[in-house]
């Protein structure tokens, strides 16, 4: 949750943006983008409404913001579990434990990135849209080096992995007393890994993640 500084504060400009956009966060999440208020949002960054229209022109600008910082948490997750091991197996379940921490963080930001209720929004869609992209071309990578297949078809298998980690996280997060999160990813991992692993190793690979 937001620590609010007492009003009047002086505080750094970038360190007074990112109170507001923690406070931002918080009110999107709970009441989602219509019913959170620009009140309610300076009341819990401790700021006035001068000084929040100061740091951003409108509600939808705040809301835009406070999404793309959503965006690089997943991007930055997904890229960090791809590089985790050369071990293909391992980079599996690195990269679907990624999906699993992200869904599960405190704050709850998914909700702004996968299941926002301004996904209508141009400006909105084609973040939404970026996060799939930009996941599914970093995995895409990975398969086509690894597997000599064209750009085309390791763009598809990519988007069915992401599709698989995406779709099975959200239903975890609903029931996570269910299964624990290392046992949630390595079971999905193996589901994923006997489809993954039937395509042939590209021979000019490194050898050191090939399939076993």
């Amino acid at each position: 949750m937001a620590s609010p500084v007492p009003r009047g504060a002086r505080l750094p400009r970038e360190q007074r943006r990112e109170l507001i956009l923690v406070a931002a966060r918080e009110v999107f999440v709970d009441s989602g983008y219509h019913v959170a208020a620009m009140d309610d949002i300076a009341r819990r960054a401790g700021v006035t409404k001068p000084v929040l229209y100061q740091h951003f022109s409108s509600k939808q600008e705040l809301y835009l913001a406070v999404l793309d910082a959503g965006v690089e948490d997943v991007l930055a997750a997904v890229g960090k579990g791809l590089q985790s091991s050369p071990d293909n197996r391992s980079r599996v379940t690195a990269t679907i434990d990624a999906y699993l921490g992200f869904m599960a963080q405190e704050d709850a930001v998914y909700r702004l990135v996968f299941e926002s209720d301004l996904v209508n929004l141009p400006d909105v869609r084609a973040r939404v849209e970026q996060v799939n992209a930009q996941c599914a071309e970093m995995v895409a990578q990975v398969i086509a080096e690894d597997t000599g297949l064209p750009g085309e078809e390791s763009s598809l298998l990519a988007y069915a992995l992401i599709g698989l980690a995406q779709t099975a996280a959200r239903h975890w997060l609903r029931d996570q007393d269910g299964i624990h999160r290392p046992e949630a990813a390595s079971l999905l991992a193996s589901l994923a890994w006997r489809g993954i692993s039937g395509f042939p190793k590209n021979p000019t690979t490194d050898q050191q993640g090939a399939t076993p």
